[in-house]
């Protein structure tokens, strides 16, 4: 009896230590406790661009936490299809988990149809980071503020040139909605890749460019380009000092780029809440905040019902922003 008592004591002070972090092991399928075996982290990008490194320091945080590999998988496609029809085609068991991005919302406003409906057939569990775009000028340029830009495009309507990447890419419909906005009259220049873009800046062949903080960190370190605005709807972190676009005198503009997580519609919503709380930890350590801030991400969770609004909102918006500009449906 004395045996059965400490063994129940035990198990009483093992539950409530468990209960103090905030996670508890729940069933899935049959007798065993979830997460009981690795849990596969698919991927619609290819491996070591940001997106790939935030996800994979996410992996590695919650294999730690919950004791199992999260282990993960590049599927890289056109739309994110491949990625997301591989997570989608698996039992909601919680044991295949995908990235859902900035990126889905837009294939979902750009496609004529996909294979899924991310709102309907997503299970959201949380965001793990957000991150602003950054316009910068040349550093010799005479724009030395975003203000400058915008009144010398509407003094010189059409003869001056926004470089960005990949038509109907958020940083290519970044530029779209700062037309829209601000009723300015410019030309977008797209460009191969963002090396080409900072070149395109340096020539003055484009007067302004709109990217991430990590492609242009070392250019902008060697004060060869300037920030003049950052998209998001606060001041970014990582940027204090500069305005924001809708500082400048364009009212409500907000370009948030987010990465987060999802796992098939009809997943176990005890799951769905282990993993949420288990994101929720691991975003909220030093660790975590100082590696994804070297790459300009703002480390950041959310619940399930926070992410799927998100989602559902920025698919309207860049449908609107497509339509008005003109981008063909792929």
């Amino acid at each position: 009896m004395r045996e059965n008592r400490i063994n129940r004591r035990q198990i009483s002070m093992a539950l409530a230590s468990a209960a103090a972090v905030g996670v508890l092991p729940v069933r899935a399928r049959g007798e065993q406790t979830y997460p009981a075996r690795p849990v596969r982290f698919v991927l619609p990008f290819a491996a070591a661009g940001v997106a790939d490194i935030t996800a994979r320091v996410a992996a590695e945080k919650l294999g730690d936490k919950l004791g199992q590999r999260f282990v993960v998988e590049n599927q890289p496609g056109p739309g994110g299809i491949a990625a997301a029809r591989a997570v989608l085609s698996q039992p909601p068991d919680g044991y295949t988990i995908g990235l859902v991005t900035n990126g889905t919302s837009i294939s979902a406003a750009i496609y004529k149809a996909l294979p899924f409906d991310p709102v309907k057939d997503f299970a959201t569990i949380s965001t793990i980071g957000a991150f602003d775009l950054v316009f910068a000028t040349n550093v010799d340029s005479d724009f030395k503020t975003f203000g400058d830009f915008i009144n010398a495009s509407r003094a010189q309507p059409g003869k001056l040139n926004v470089g960005t990447i990949n038509v109907g890419g958020t940083q290519n419909l970044a530029a779209e909605l700062l037309k829209a906005s601000a009723g300015l009259n410019f030309q977008i220049i797209p460009y191969r890749g963002t090396p080409d873009v900072i070149v395109a800046l340096l020539r003055n062949d484009v007067q302004l460019m709109v990217d991430f903080y990590a492609p242009m960190k070392s250019t902008l370190l060697d004060n060869k380009i300037r920030a003049v605005a950052t998209t998001g709807k606060e001041r970014s972190p990582f940027f204090t000092d500069v305005p924001t676009v809708a500082e400048t005198g364009v009212p409500g503009y907000e370009v948030v780029s987010w990465n987060g997580v999802f796992a098939p519609h009809d997943t176990p919503a005890q799951i769905i809440e282990v993993l949420n709380k288990s994101i929720r930890e691991i975003v909220g350590t030093a660790e975590v905040k100082q590696r994804y801030a070297e790459l300009g991400i703002e480390a950041k969770a959310s619940t399930p019902e926070e992410l799927k609004a998100r989602l559902a909102a920025d698919i309207g918006k860049w449908a609107a922003v497509i339509e008005r500009a003109g981008i063909p449906k792929q």
